[in-house]
């Protein structure tokens, strides 16, 4: 071997387990203080998930340990909502995760999460769920709360990573944190997107090619609306609002500038950071997106 070379490291094995047993044997083999982290996702997964197991890594070094879940929480679905059309494709996550790093798959069946049925206790988002999301999908954020603090319980992670697109989420589970002491850094990565703009997603997959198209309108609006910023308030509403008048195929749920502290719509004075967020359904497919805004 040539002086200063270094044998090459053999591939990260990728371990999937059904089982809270099975993850703890596997995902804690010894007692070697490291870093590590934890994605959690409902499988499906696709670039956007890739970067956050990505981020994962990078924060915990090779040394470190990155543990991604699949799990599709019947909690979060309220009545009519997708939960038996919601996508399964565990074999393609589990590639997926060994390719970006990961060593642990946790993939747990409902009866592994939820051994007494459904938990007679829930945790409460309280009054940042009630609004945008939380008033579309009634109980979403509770059932949400829910199995995060179940699965940061189990995987007891030094951080955790949470995708930027869906906002409302992150700042709950950010506050749940903060309240409640949870030892865990909560880290948001930003949304990847198409290079025409739309934000990655689950549930694009079932949009048809027309429908496709028409979903561009809401990055378009939200970029519209970003740069109007320096305009003010008023003027990000607007800018966004006149993209989606009228957009073809697009049903508007909301469009609303929210001040990321509290999740509440920010005040036509309001300035500093925002999020511009949108939910709409394209087709018979509900699609929500957003950006950060700087109000001036």
């Amino acid at each position: 071997m040539a002086r200063g070379k270094q044998p090459a490291k053999a591939p990260r094995t990728t371990v999937l387990t059904r089982t809270v047993g099975e993850f703890e044997a596997a995902f804690w083999p010894d007692e070697q203080p490291v870093d590590n982290a934890v994605v959690m996702t409902m499988g499906a997964l696709h670039a956007g998930h890739a970067a956050l197991v990505r981020a994962a890594r990078k924060q915990v070094g090779r040394d470190g340990r990155v543990a991604v879940t699949v799990f599709v929480n019947p909690l979060q679905f309220g009545a009519g909502e997708d939960l038996d059309r919601y996508p399964r494709t565990l074999d393609a996550d589990l590639e997926l995760a060994r390719e970006m790093g990961a060593d642990v798959v946790f993939a747990p069946t409902v009866e592994e999460m939820y051994p007494n049925g459904e938990p007679l206790v829930r945790l409460s988002a309280g009054p940042m769920g009630d609004g945008f999301e939380g008033a579309a999908r009634p109980g979403h954020f509770d059932g949400v709360l829910t199995v995060v603090a179940k699965l940061l319980h189990i995987t007891d992670p030094d951080f955790a990573f949470f995708g930027e697109k869906d906002a409302q989420q992150l700042a709950i589970i950010r506050r749940m944190v903060a309240d409640l002491d949870f030892d865990v850094e909560i880290v948001g990565v930003p949304t990847v997107r198409e290079e025409d703009g739309l934000a990655l997603s689950s549930r694009n997959r079932f949009l048809s090619d027309t429908e496709r198209g028409h979903a561009l309108a809401l990055s378009r609006a939200l970029f519209a609306g970003r740069d109007a910023g320096a305009k003010g308030a008023k003027a990000v509403r607007e800018a966004a609002a006149d993209v989606l008048d009228g957009a073809e195929g697009v049903t508007l749920d909301y469009l609303a500038l929210i001040d990321p502290d509290s999740f509440t719509e920010a005040p036509d004075d309001f300035t500093g950071e925002a999020v511009l967020a949108v939910a709409a359904k394209v087709g018979p497919t509900r699609l929500i997106d957003n950006v950060g805004v700087i109000v001036r």
